[in-house]
Order: C-alpha cells, then sequence, then structure tokens
C-alpha cells in the first residue's frame, strides 16, 4: 500500500464525511461523537464500562447531527475516535489534548506519553478529522457556496457535584452572528432553558474547532451543547434534532462581518488592527 493509500485509509476510519455535496449553507461538526478506540488501545487501562460516560464521548451528540444533517440536507463531518485518545476540540498545544485526567478519572493509558506517541495519536485521529473540515470547507469557498458552521455536542447533566439546569447552551465568542438569533429562538421556545456560554464557554478552551475552521475565515459559527439525559434515547434525540432543523431551516445570521476581520479578494482574513 503507498503512502497516500495508507493515509486515506487511517483518514476513512478516523473521520467520517456524510453528504458533501448537500445544499445548505450549513456544514455540522461533531468533535466527540464516537466512544471508539481503534485495536492496540484497548480501553487505555480503563473498566470497559467507562467507555460509555461522558469522558469517552458525548453521548447522543451523533445521533441529533445525523438526523439534522438529514433534515436539512447538510453536510456533517464527524469524528470516529474516541476523546480518550486525542480531543480533537483541542489546540495541539493544549495541557488536555490527550488526557491523563478526564473529569475526575484518571486515564492510565495517557500517563507519560513520549513525544513519538503523542505524534502518533495526533495522526490517529486529530490531523485527519482537521483536514477533513479543512477540505469540506475551502471546496464550498471554491465554488462560492455560502458556507455556516455548527458542532453539536452534550453535557452532563451534574458536573462534579454541581448540577447544571440548562437544557440546551449555546456557545458563542464575540462573533455572535449566528448564535443571537439562535439563541433568540430557542428562548422563545416553552420550557426550555437556554444557556448562554453555559456550561461552557470559548474561555473554557472548548471552541477550538470553529475558531480554526469557522473565524479564521470570517464565517459564521456557534457550538450547540444538548444536555445529555435529553438525548439519551432514541425519543429525545428526535424531539431536539426536529427542532433545531425547523429552527436553522429559516435562520438567517446577523448582518455584518465577524468582528476582529476585514474582507479581502473575496476571503475573509484576520485583521492586524
Amino acid at each position: 500500500m503507498g503512502t497516500g493509500q495508507a493515509a486515506a485509509r487511517a483518514m476513512s476510519n478516523a473521520v467520517r464525511v456524510t453528504n458533501r455535496a448537500g445544499r445548505s449553507p450549513f456544514v455540522i461538526l461533531c468533535d466527540h461523537a464516537s466512544n471508539q478506540l481503534p485495536a492496540g488501545y484497548g480501553t487505555l487501562g480503563l473498566d470497559a464500562s467507562e467507555m460509555l460516560r461522558h469522558i469517552a464521548w458525548d453521548p447522543g451528540a451523533l445521533p441529533v447531527s445525523r438526523r439534522m444533517a438529514e433534515g436539512l440536507d447538510a453536510t456533517l463531518v464527524e469524528s470516529c475516535v474516541s476523546r480518550l485518545a486525542i480531543d480533537c476540540n483541542r489546540p495541539l498545544a493544549a495541557h488536555d489534548l490527550i488526557p491523563e485526567i478526564s473529569e475526575t478519572t484518571a486515564i492510565p493509558g495517557n500517563a507519560a506519553l513520549t513525544a513519538s506517541q503523542r505524534e502518533a495519536r495526533i495522526a490517529l485521529s486529530w490531523r485527519p478529522f482537521h483536514e477533513a473540515i479543512d477540505e469540506v470547507v475551502a471546496e464550498r469557498l471554491r465554488e462560492g457556496r455560502e458556507t455556516r458552521l455548527v458542532s453539536v455536542h452534550s453535557f452532563t447533566p451534574v458536573y462534579k457535584g454541581v448540577s447544571r439546569p440548562w437544557h440546551i447552551g449555546i456557545i458563542h465568542d464575540e462573533d455572535s452572528r449566528l448564535a443571537a438569533p439562535l439563541i433568540a429562538a430557542l428562548q422563545g421556545l416553552d420550557g426550555i432553558t437556554v444557556g448562554v456560554n453555559e456550561p461552557y464557554s470559548p474561555a473554557d478552551r472548548v471552541y477550538f474547532t470553529l475558531e480554526h475552521h469557522g473565524r479564521s475565515r470570517g464565517l459564521p459559527c456557534a457550538m450547540i451543547e444538548i444536555r445529555n439525559d435529553e438525548i439519551s434515547a432514541q425519543t429525545g434525540q428526535r424531539k431536539w434534532a426536529d427542532l433545531l432543523t425547523g429552527i436553522f431551516e429559516g435562520l438567517e445570521p446577523e448582518a455584518g462581518e465577524a468582528p476582529g476581520f476585514q474582507t479581502g479578494n473575496g476571503r475573509a482574513a484576520q485583521s492586524k488592527a
């Protein structure tokens, strides 16, 4: 097998792109879609039951993402490797890129990795995932197709003993073009408690994928966090996917360019101001 074929096979095992030619302006990203580890990694020294917990993935996020992508005719990019091996939603310099402790659980198989072992993890999952997103977005921009990025995650009802009251959270930075109308639509619904930059915010370093692929190009983007007890079963997954699909079908970003960016030669570029 040649180098190119090997790389293509590695990418196909680590990331899945569905409906690449989707007509929707939305591209849906699911960073923590899978709790699977490649052969040879075992369970990283954990009991097999731990792989069902939130530390290994975002339960419910992928079924919601897939149903949204189907309903919107949107492209979906999903990671196929557990974040316990490497967290695709972290910069390469992050201390928790390969977590030795996740929440309060020690990960024996991630302790004291060598530089070559870290690079192998990056090549295993992180790089294929981000290269796939880059290819999808670059292709759309070359074709002049409007592109808005949405990442879908889930969060635990209780974190380190603290209850979280929000049913859904919308995470955004200073660019709220997409987040603001999404938040307004959700807040207009009865019986739903909406977190704005809750239970996380970009200050928690959870916004990397959107910063890397959306903000770097001046594209409207927003991160969705759904409390995972809401989407633990098919009924809740369908409910939230259909609710969000209905909102996105009529959602238009607020007018204006991304803060901190200026348009040049048909492409958003970072301002030096």
